[in-house]
């Protein structure tokens, strides 16, 4: 019997733990390797839409910063349109994804990009704008997925398919990050909690 694609989950990120920084942003880790880590830019020059800046801190259940994670972040241009191969909507470098190392003193990290536009689901029903997370660091066995939102698109997180189903539990603001204005550049602030009272919605992907 041919297994159901259903059939396979996520295995334990092994480079996830102490060495994470050392294989994925080695000049995190003090190595002198590349110009530019990996993934640091993530819109590129061209890209089109508002400039923004994403900052946050990832907390533990005992409300710590958590020290070691790695973000690496998905998201589609300001017109709504992902970096695949072959995509002539996109501008040029702009990649949509990037890989993002905390400061390893406060927890603090932060990444600029352009603001994405809404996205269409694979039934045509219309997603707020968002990104996509995925966080590693020492002690996870296996990758969290999470999106992030944004507070000032009211009317189209309103329609949202998966922050309608989160709406019906009390959880949908955990994936909404802050405005607020800091240095002349549109800031976001979200704050992720692995758990707790405030933990922050994963998903199983």
């Amino acid at each position: 019997m041919t297994p159901m694609a259903d059939d396979f989950k996520e295995t334990p990120s092994q480079t996830a733990g102490p060495f994470v920084h050392i294989g994925l942003a080695p000049g995190a880790a003090g190595f002198d390797i590349y110009e530019a880590e990996l993934g640091h830019d993530i819109a590129g020059p061209h890209a089109q839409g508002e400039r923004i800046r994403v900052e946050g801190i990832v907390f533990d259940g005992d409300g710590e910063p958590i020290k070691d994670v790695m973000i690496e972040v998905w998201q589609a241009n300001a017109q709504g349109h992902y970096a695949t191969r072959g995509n002539n909507l996109v501008e040029q470098g702009f990649r949509g994804w990037g890989r993002v190392i905390p400061d390893f003193e406060t927890g603090e990290w932060a990444f600029e990009t352009v603001k994405p536009g809404g996205v269409a689901r694979h039934d045509d029903r219309q997603q707020a704008p968002h990104m996509a997370l995925w966080l590693v660091a020492r002690g996870m066995n296996v990758g969290l997925h999470t999106r992030l939102y944004f507070d000032d698109e009211a009317a189209a997180n309103a329609v949202d398919p998966v922050l309608h189903h989160l709406k019906l539990q009390g959880r949908d603001d955990t994936l909404i990050a802050a405005r607020r204005p800091v240095g002349g550049i549109a800031t976001y602030r979200f704050d992720i909690h692995l758990q707790g009272q405030d933990e922050t919605v994963f998903f199983d992907v």
